[in-house]
């Protein structure tokens, strides 16, 4: 009883730190995932909190379980019009890239470490993908505003990668294990096996949970649960008929995400609760797993492993991998600098202990030494690189609060809520004086800290909380409402777009005449939309292309189709 006491205490202790931390890290730049794992460091053995824990199959049950309760949750937030450019690219950086990372690491760490071909290998494939928790936290984070292309990129390719790492992983142990019994033909039917199933039982599966979900009549706090133990049961059956659990659960979140789904509001919040616990849990049990005196004699080396697999073979990975798909340059260099690691790798460098390989203790330290400085490095600089590269784009959303709902016979509103600026042009206009969209109500306005009746509305004042209901789609628009109000929002979007408008069907060569600057190659005959089609196919809002001295820039887009364009004149 005083044991269970005592594991209860310390469990509430070791959580309420690590989310009384997400209020203060975010201000200082530190990557909440580096903090978590500090956070574990610290209670464990070397540290303060002189915790003994070395059971690295619970830590492995832990962090699986975890990983699939946050893949589930990511593929959740993921909508299909993401596909439309990020697909191909992540799917072949999911694959190539990963092989590619694995290579180039595994030959210097069998190099470097005096280590069989195989050994060096199985380095290279544990830290070969990147993280799904730190990717997602790192790219929901209000300090960083990215296009389409690049966010959708890094998001499916962290959340398709982890098969093809632990399928490596898998072979190379098996292989260590047996070298005689282990074959070409063994590898081949492995990869078929878990990508296949693994795709087939995530659409399929949840395509099955949606359809229950809809159709049960259930309590409305039950229907979370149902998608939660829907999900693992989905990672689990798959995983147990040797397919990849992890592509099944993040591709059942996809398909979940993309279908009408009842309590979907409800759902959505229960799971990002979840999602946050998870992450908190399972780097918090990876930092107890690690000891600090441990990790010191392979520190040299550790650091040279990850400095090649940062500095060259990731963006060796991404070069070779993207190839195809004409990205632009900037944005090569700004993915390659996202590979982050986290808790996947250390997930996977478990695997060595529960085989009882020989070398299964460097695995490991190496792997989290390797995690601690991606985190430290490349997570601390996401923000400014992408400032460095041009790629920071200005805030897409004015929302302050948003809470989705389902009306009944309706699906699909959300009451949002927006603050009135001391610099908005909406200052003194009447709520129905709004330009909103006909479906858009006015239902709420905060005033001085008061709910105000609706009598007591008049104009809006400095400082004005609006609330409305509103479609999802027309969020979009909503958001150009109160966002373009605000002086600072103009003038950001006005210095990031450019100061004027084009009509995308006007033609290349009278803008080319009109600012005196040579149009593109073979673009006479084109209108500026055609241009973007030729040189930045699949363009996203946010792309640019230069003539001369200016930068036409796409502001606008509905679904394909570029509907807008900004004038972007030179800048001292």
């Amino acid at each position: 009883m005083e044991f269970a006491n005592h594991m209860i205490l310390l469990a509430a202790v070791l959580f309420l730190a690590s989310i009384l931390a997400t209020v203060i890290t975010p201000r200082l730049g530190v990557p909440l995932l580096l903090v978590f794992l500090i956070i574990g460091l610290l209670a464990g053995e070397d540290g303060p909190g002189n915790i003994h824990f070395s059971d690295y199959p619970l830590a492995n049950l832990a962090g699986t379980a975890a990983l699939a309760v946050i893949l589930f949750d990511g593929g959740m937030r993921t909508r299909m019009e993401d596909f439309r450019v990020g697909l191909k690219p992540a799917i072949s950086l999911a694959s190539l890239g990963v092989l590619v990372t694995a290579a180039v690491v595994g030959a210097f760490a069998a190099w470097l470490l005096d280590l069989g071909w195989a050994e060096g290998l199985l380095i290279g494939a544990i830290v070969g993908s990147t993280d799904a928790a730190a990717v997602f936290s790192l790219l929901h984070n209000n300090a960083v505003h990215l296009n389409k292309r690049v966010t959708s990129v890094l998001e499916i390719e962290s959340g398709s990668n982890d098969p093809m790492a632990i399928l490596m992983t898998l072979v190379l142990i098996a292989y260590l294990q047996d070298p005689e019994a282990f074959g070409a033909l063994d590898t081949l039917w492995m990869l078929v096996l878990q990508g296949g199933l693994g795709a087939a039982m995530g659409i399929g599966g949840g395509r099955l949970l949606v359809k229950a979900i809809n159709r049960l009549e259930l309590s409305d706090s039950l229907y979370p649960l149902l998608a939660l133990f829907g999900g693992l049961l989905i990672f689990g059956f798959t995983a147990v008929l040797h397919g990849s659990g992890f592509l099944a659960v993040y591709l059942a979140g996809i398909t979940m995400a993309n279908r009408r789904l009842r309590a979907a509001a409800s759902i959505r919040r229960f799971h990002d609760g979840i999602a946050w616990m998870a992450q908190i849990g399972m780097f918090v049990i990876l930092g107890l797993l690690a000891s600090p005196s441990k990790l010191w004699p392979v520190a040299g080396p550790a650091l040279l492993i990850a400095l090649v697999l940062i500095l060259v073979a990731r963006p060796l990975s991404v070069w070779l991998a993207l190839l195809p798909f004409r990205f632009p340059a900037r944005e090569q260099v700004f993915i390659s600098w996202v590979g982050l690691r986290g808790s996947v790798p250390i997930v996977l460098a478990t695997y060595p202990w529960l085989a009882n390989l020989e070398n299964a203790a460097l695995f490991f330290n190496i792997a989290f030494f390797i995690v601690l400085v991606s985190l430290l490095i490349q997570g601390w600089t996401v923000a400014p690189a992408a400032r460095l590269l041009g790629l920071q784009m200005p805030a897409s959303s004015a929302l302050v609060h948003r809470i989705e709902f389902d009306l009944p016979g309706q699906r699909g509103y959300e009451i949002v809520s927006y603050r009135i600026g001391h610099d908005s042009s909406l200052i003194g206009l009447r709520h129905k004086e709004l330009p909103l969209q006909d479906v858009s109500r006015v239902i709420a306005i905060s005033r001085a800290g008061r709910l105000q009746a609706y009598r007591d509305w008049g104009a809006l004042r400095a400082g004005d909380y609006v609330s409305l209901v509103a479609a999802e789609r027309d969020l979009p628009q909503l958001d150009e409402v109160f966002r373009s109000a605000r002086r600072p929002a103009r003038e950001a979007e006005q210095r990031y777009f450019g100061e004027f408008h084009l009509d995308p069907a006007a033609k290349m060569a009278d803008i080319a005449d009109a600012y005196g600057v040579p149009p593109p190659s073979g673009a006479n005959d084109l209108d500026v939309r055609g241009v973007f089609a030729k040189y930045l196919p699949n363009a996203v809002v946010g792309d640019r292309l230069r003539l001369g001295d200016i930068d036409l820039v796409v502001r606008r887009m509905d679904r394909d189709q570029i509907t807008d364009v900004g004038l972007r004149l030179p800048h001292e």
